[in-house]
């Protein structure tokens, strides 16, 4: 028995050519198995053929097709040939990386190259995606922010910063394009089991001899603790595919502890969430 909720994909109509960046791990390749799943075409944005095989892998095991394309998406000339060939109908700007560091800790080239790829990267294949949509009358982009992309924590501001700023970018450009039938989406996952966290441990490590050792550790020691309960990036990638094939919202928060803390930024003052979270790091 068809699910009524895709029930329209029984035609041409409802396929939908889907490009999602990031695609190799995490709630990147999750979504790409997921759109093949539902008989969407599934393309998945990948960094080294090593990364390709690995996502044809977990679709042959999953019994889907998906197809894949090499792209750092900091190299713009090559963005550009792939939303060309492709013309998607819909954009996932997923590819992202997890920076832990102190304001004063993470030199200018480090927090470049995060805004390039996190910020930069995700606003420009939107730019090169928007003329196919509006030719055609419809599209999405679906930008993958975070809670962060709503709160702030100390030792994390570069990333929540680059959040932020795709934000308000994406706040932007949904009303710009509304009229031509593109609906500009931002999902805004917790705490899910992706690779982001084995890059926290990493990044922990290269703060070493900071003045802010001590509070890295308490860090790491609570993302230890609340990975076990963490969810599973098939969860986000049902979202994402649902935001593609329906009316979507504007923002979506996905997870029990993004729902939380956008409860408490919106209810706790600020003074009292400061002080918790400096007691808590040891600040």
């Amino acid at each position: 028995m068809t699910d009524p909720k895709h029930a329209e994909l029984s035609t041409p109509a409802g396929r939908r050519t889907i490009l999602t960046t990031g695609a190799n791990s995490g709630i990147g390749l999750a979504t790409v198995l997921e759109a093949a799943r539902r008989g969407h075409r599934s393309i998945g944005t990948v960094r080294s053929p090593a990364k390709a095989k690995t996502v044809h892998r977990a679709a042959d095991e999953a019994g889907v097709e998906v197809e894949t394309a090499l792209l750092d998406v900091t190299d713009a000339d090559t963005g550009a040939q792939i939303v060309d060939e492709y013309r998607p109908d819909a954009l996932v700007n997923n590819a992202g990386f997890s920076i832990t560091g102190a304001i004063e800790d993470v030199a200018d080239d480090e927090a470049r190259f995060a805004f390039e790829t996190m910020v930069l990267a995700p606003m420009r294949l939107a730019r090169l995606a928007t003329p196919h949509m509006r030719d055609r009358g419809w599209g999405r982009i679906v930008n993958v922010s975070s809670i962060y992309g709503r709160t702030s924590t100390p030792l994390t501001g570069w990333y929540q910063g680059c959040k932020h700023a795709l934000e308000g970018l994406s706040d932007a450009l949904r009303m710009e394009v509304a009229r031509d039938g593109i609906k500009v989406v931002l999902v805004e996952p917790g705490g899910f089991k992706t690779g982001i966290w084995d890059e926290t441990e990493r990044e922990v490590a290269k703060r070493a001899g900071s003045r802010f050792d001590p509070s890295y550790e308490r860090t790491l020691a609570g993302t230890r603790l609340w990975e076990p309960i963490m969810g599973a990036p098939a969860q986000c990638a049902d979202v994402i595919v649902d935001v593609i094939e329906g009316s979507p919202r504007a923002r979506y928060l996905v997870g029990v502890d993004a729902q939380i803390m956008g409860v408490v930024e919106r209810v706790v003052p600020t003074f009292v969430r400061d002080r918790i979270t400096r007691l808590t790091l040891g600040l």
